[in-house]
């Protein structure tokens, strides 16, 4: 299984490397497809809002027939497919399709990893297996930063989307050929997501989840672009140095909260505390959106380390779901927090294509409505019970 492991961290790697990487593109699918911020804004939340969708079905396949089958097939059809649509895309809407297919194929990946930790490990481990997991992955979040940078400017960003789409399929041959399935739940119990929806103490988690990786992967995934280039003039190199320092954060904040959580000895409180911290962040920019350069290229590390509560969050939840519906509740619980990320980006999309006001203003405005979000959802949670 270990070998199965690795390998999904690779495909992982890949799923975080796609919903980053619109941020460097922006000027050149300006310039070769006529895309806007609005329009990237607008395939950026539909990556997030299919790969939503999925989870239902991902769900349900996970406890049906397993997560070899469901992340090999989908990441190969969908992920390589959806690369190789970008890859020879004309319109802003063949953006959109492309962005939408690479959704569907990345929508099982991590979920196939966290079935697996909930079926084969203690439910004690799970929130920093889960944490290590998004924490390796989100390598591919520095990917698309500096590095994706640089390879499109020495080869142009269609032939390395096509080597993408390669890649892509060839880590999904190697989930076929070395992912193990545990072994099935043996039940007489029927059950759906509907069981997981009826039970009040998830609801409260389910609002943090639906608001906290959103300014995150919003900001990260396109916005961090159009903002420091267009408040304070970067360069290309700028820009990825400043795309690279919060996917680094990102990252930090996966690997630091499973241990802060240990330390404190509350999954609920930690995962309070650090969101509230990534909302004081994104409040600090909308107050001081243009003061320098290198603070608001902190204040966006910051917004990503503490915005990195997703597994902590995760293992919250496990701790009510019943064993015969682990796949559909770690599932439901990536369908909130994916799907609110990309409700919310699609709606900052619209926001922002409304301003009328210089680009300062408007992304202060921007920043405040991320904020804004997360204040609300940790008014919700401070409902939630620590444990079943």
């Amino acid at each position: 299984m270990q070998a199965g492991l690795v390998t999904l961290v690779l495909a992982y790697a890949l799923s975080q490397f796609y919903r980053a990487f619109l941020a460097v593109l922006a000027p050149a699918l300006a310039t070769d497809v006529g895309a806007t911020a609005n329009d990237l804004a607008t395939a950026s939340g539909v990556w997030f809002l299919i790969f939503a969708a999925m989870q239902i079905p991902v769900g349900s396949a996970l406890d049906s027939i397993g997560p070899r089958r469901t992340a090999a097939v989908l990441f190969a059809l969908g992920g390589g497919g959806g690369a190789v649509m970008f890859a020879v895309a004309q319109s802003p809407l063949h953006i959109t399709l492309a962005m939408a297919l690479i959704g569907v194929g990345c929508s099982p990946v991590l979920m196939a990893s966290y079935y697996i930790f909930a079926r084969l490990f203690p439910p004690a481990q799970f929130a920093t297996l889960g944490g290590a997991m998004i924490g390796l992955g989100s390598l591919g979040n520095l990917g698309a930063s500096a590095p994706m940078t640089m390879a499109v400017a020495a080869y142009g960003w269609r032939p390395v989307m096509g080597g993408l789409a390669a890649a892509t399929v060839l880590v999904a041959l190697l989930i076929w050929v070395t992912v193990r399935d545990p072994e099935k739940v043996a039940h007489q119990e029927k059950g759906s997501v509907l069981d997981l929806l009826k039970m009040p103490a998830l609801w409260p988690i389910f609002a943090l989840m639906a608001v906290h990786y959103a300014p995150a992967a919003g900001i990260r995934g396109l916005w961090a672009g159009p903002y420091v280039v267009q408040v304070f003039g970067a360069t290309a190199s700028q820009l990825g140095q400043v795309a690279l320092i919060m996917g680094l954060a990102m990252i930090a904040g996966n690997f630091a909260y499973g241990p802060i959580g240990r330390l404190i000895g509350s999954l609920k409180w930690t995962a309070f505390g650090g969101s509230l911290l990534g909302a004081i962040a994104l409040l600090t920019l909308a107050v001081l959106p243009a003061t320098n350069l290198w603070l608001s290229a902190g204040l966006l590390a910051a917004v990503g380390f503490f915005g990195s509560a997703y597994g902590i969050l995760s293992g919250h939840a496990r701790g009510f779901f019943p064993a015969h519906l682990t796949g559909r509740g770690v599932t439901l619980m990536n369908l909130f927090g994916i799907g609110g990320a990309g409700v919310i980006q699609t709606i900052s999309g619209r926001l922002h294509a409304a301003s009328t006001a210089e680009p300062t203003q408007s992304f202060a405005t921007l920043f405040t409505f991320f904020g804004g979000l997360v204040v609300i959802g940790l008014a919700a949670y401070l409902f939630a019970r620590e444990r079943p």
